[in-house]
């Protein structure tokens, strides 16, 4: 039995190192050392030996177990590099590739101008006002001197809601900040110096025209506000946007029911690519006397200016781009050049 077991150890070797996957390798364990193997075959037969035999040849059949399975985990050891190297050989990153870029966002140009119109008017004193998109009738037309069949509602085409106000009248989006000024001021004691930056609704698409746009309205109600004060606080905020002491800014009567007087406020450069052109940049006037007593206030103590310019106008001019919608068509090779 002694020379059998020493063939056994070649023989477990031999089929060992020839297996050709762990797959293999387990089936001739089982060979070897399972329930029905070789080994256990030679400890049933120890049962047929003479008791003084028995312990000494149980002795070896463990040592020669023992030394089978060191020879099938050495196998075993080995198929686990040998997998280990052939996973990162098909996965090694190669170090000199270039490395891939890192997208950065940015902020949209227009949010940038919304940015710095609200730390312009924030550095003079004026808060600023927040408000919902979807209006009722009353905030955005009635209170603002538009009466229900007022032929000033044909100036603006509006997006109504299928949704109904406690007066019956539908909800709208808002055509102007304006509404917010309203809320605001109903809700403060004067003096009253807000802005009201956000987004705005008209059925309305063309070159310098978007169904969606952001407008930034100024209010500033006290006791002893003059056009003088309107003229004074809106030429400082286009010197301070447009960083340059080199415009000029005029004031055309105009027409708005929500102001009296009221007037078109005009710019010119006096350097660069739009010099000695008049641009349209904002409306503006007198708050009218129906307004201030929809605020709740008495227009006999009470007087202000108003004005109301659209954000990406503003920044079409501080940029030089001609046509708004580019600002909104996703071109990140156009949006990039504001993030540099």
């Amino acid at each position: 039995m002694t020379q059998s077991l020493d063939d056994l150890i070649l023989q477990a070797k031999d089929k060992f190192e020839h297996a050709a996957d762990s797959a293999s390798l387990e089936n001739e364990k089982a060979k070897f050392l399972g329930k029905n193997g070789v080994i256990t075959g030679f400890m049933k037969g120890l049962a047929q030996l003479p008791p003084d035999q028995k312990k000494a040849e149980g002795a070896r059949i463990n040592r020669v177990k023992q030394q089978i399975e060191s020879l099938l985990n050495a196998r075993r050891e080995q198929f686990a590099r040998d997998e280990l190297n052939q996973r990162l050989a098909a996965e090694t990153i190669d170090v000199t590739l270039p490395g891939r870029g890192r997208a950065m966002g940015g902020v949209h140009p227009v949010i940038q101008s919304w940015q710095r119109i609200e730390e312009i008017f924030h550095s003079i004193g004026f808060q600023v006002a927040d408000g919902p998109e979807i209006e009722n009738d009353w905030t955005n037309f009635t209170a603002l001197n538009n009466p229900e069949n007022h032929p000033a509602r044909s100036m603006q085409d509006t997006f109504y809601v299928d949704m109904q106000d406690a007066g019956g009248l539908p909800f709208l989006l808002r055509t102007h900040t304006s509404p917010m000024q309203v809320r605001y001021a109903r809700m403060n004691k004067p003096p009253i110096k807000v802005i009201a930056p956000g987004r705005t609704y008209r059925v309305d698409s063309d070159a310098t025209h978007s169904p969606m746009f952001h407008q930034v309205e100024g209010l500033w109600i006290a006791e002893d506000i003059s056009f003088a004060d309107l003229k004074g606080v809106y030429t400082n905020f286009l010197k301070a946007f447009f960083e340059t002491d080199d415009l000029s800014v005029r004031f055309r009567p105009s027409f708005f029911p929500f102001t009296e007087p009221s007037a078109e406020i005009d710019m010119m450069f006096t350097a660069g690519p739009n010099q000695g052109r008049w641009l349209e940049i904002s409306g503006s006037g007198q708050v009218h006397p129906s307004v201030i007593r929809n605020f709740g206030l008495d227009p006999e103590k009470y007087i202000g200016f108003a004005f109301g310019s659209g954000i990406e106008r503003l920044t079409m001019l501080r940029y030089g781009v001609n046509d708004l919608r580019q600002f909104y068509e996703g071109d990140l090779r156009f949006l990039r050049q504001f993030n540099r």
